[in-house]
């Protein structure tokens, strides 16, 4: 069974910076995409970022310029370092994860973490 585990997340003033990670563990064969989502007060689910196996980056308009989404292959890991941090923000940060587990059919299917917190103050 393949999971993922997030860290990183916590409390930060407007401006400020917080590095998250999410690892991916399991019987995992190889990971394609992986990515960051948001949950936002009075905001459904949003795509934040996502690297795929090659390291391509896609963003977000919002943080664009301020978000960085990069991962470890080695490590099965994936991180988002977000600086310039605003107070809107706040909410639930989400790694996803396209995974071929490694089964019988070598199938991919889609990862959810529980989500962490994120707070910023102004």
């Amino acid at each position: 069974q393949v999971q993922l585990v997030e860290s990183g997340g916590g409390l930060v003033q407007a401006g400020g910076s917080l590095r998250l990670s999410c690892v991916a563990s399991g019987s995992i064969f190889s990971i394609n995409a992986m990515g960051w989502y948001r949950q936002t007060p009075g905001k459904q689910r949003e795509l934040v970022a996502t690297v795929s196996s090659g390291g391509s980056t896609n963003y977000a308009d919002s943080v664009k310029g301020r978000f960085t989404i990069s991962r470890d292959n080695a490590k099965n890991t994936v991180y988002l370092q977000m600086n310039s941090l605003k107070p809107e923000e706040t909410g639930v940060y989400y790694c996803n994860a396209l995974i071929r587990a490694r089964l019988i059919t070598y199938s991919v299917s889609e990862y959810w973490g529980q989500g962490t917190q994120v707070t910023v103050s102004s």
